[in-house]
């Protein structure tokens, strides 16, 4: 298990970009959050193998609409017990 703090730069924001987000999390298994930013990015925390966060960010870049032009991507500490992935 490994948790990611990513930051999606593009066309991410008014394009369903959460939504798609947290129905990926939830069908492969991951928790955590995903929120807009003020400069039109999209910040995500997300906890899961690495596989599968793999998977999410597969999930999200087939969507309609969405263009992901550049991502900031690091490994972050586990939160013990976290369950659900939410939009915020």
């Amino acid at each position: 298990m490994i948790r990611k703090h990513i930051t999606f730069y593009g066309w991410v924001q008014g394009v369903g970009f959460r939504y798609r987000a947290r129905h990926a999390a939830q069908l492969y298994g991951c928790t955590g959050w995903v929120r807009n930013e003020w400069d039109g990015s999209v910040t995500m925390e997300i906890q899961g193998t690495e596989e599968n966060i793999d998977k999410v960010i597969l999930a999200i870049e087939r969507g309609s609409y969405v263009r992901i032009e550049n991502m900031d991507s690091r490994t972050i500490p586990l939160i013990a017990g976290e369950t659900g992935f939410r939009t915020e």
